[in-house]
């Protein structure tokens, strides 16, 4: 059985890649943020592998179905890593940021989801860690058949790890389509002002 992830205006198959891009504030981390349960949408409604993802967990067996469901990855995991609880023999104040993220990500997928969501999770990384990150999670997706939202304002990190991209501005989508077709062919006027701000290296 396929894992779906559905929004009115938004699937994810099971083991696909999709990048929801946009400057601040067009609504990707709400997004995000309903997607994985910490925020409750105005109006429709989240469902996977056929289960609609219910509002409150019911329970210790329900609290793992969910877990299992949708798990997120924050721009800065600090804030979600116990400060108490040691990795590879480190406190979390005691790792690097790519270190920590990486923690993050192996947390998250310790439960086997079946989407992770991940919110602006290399933008505070410098480019070279950003890259390592990346890679890692190219070969995560290969290994575990775990479908990935990847919510960035960053088309050039996208473009190199997305199937499909959509393109947010003021809360709506603007654009959709294939990440091969979009930065190459964009068909809106946002979308290209978002292009022109990538460097061409990172394209």
């Amino acid at each position: 059985m396929l894992h779906h992830l559905t929004l009115p205006a938004l699937a994810l198959a099971q083991g696909g890649s999709l990048g929801v891009v946009g400057e601040s504030g067009p609504g990707k981390t709400t997004t995000a943020r309903i997607i994985a349960g910490l925020e409750r949408a105005d109006a429709g409604r989240i469902t996977v592998a056929g289960r609609r993802r219910t509002p409150r967990p019911r329970g210790r067996a329900d609290r793992l179905r969910r877990a299992r469901q949708v798990q997120i990855v924050f721009q800065d995991p600090f804030q979600s890593l116990d400060p108490r609880l040691s990795a590879a023999d480190a406190l979390p104040r005691e790792l690097s940021g790519g270190q920590r993220q990486r923690v993050a990500i192996a947390r998250a997928l310790a439960v086997e989801p079946a989407v992770l969501v991940l919110d602006e999770a290399g933008a505070a990384l410098d480019v070279c860690v950003q890259a390592q990150i990346l890679n890692l999670l190219a070969d995560l997706r290969e290994q575990t058949g775990t479908a990935f939202l990847f919510i960035t304002h960053d088309l050039g990190v996208v473009s190199q790890i997305t199937d499909d991209l959509l393109v947010m501005r003021h809360g709506a989508i603007v654009e959709r389509g294939p990440t091969a077709r979009v930065p190459s062919a964009p068909q809106h006027d946002y979308t290209r002002r978002l292009l022109s701000s990538v460097p061409r290296s990172a394209r």
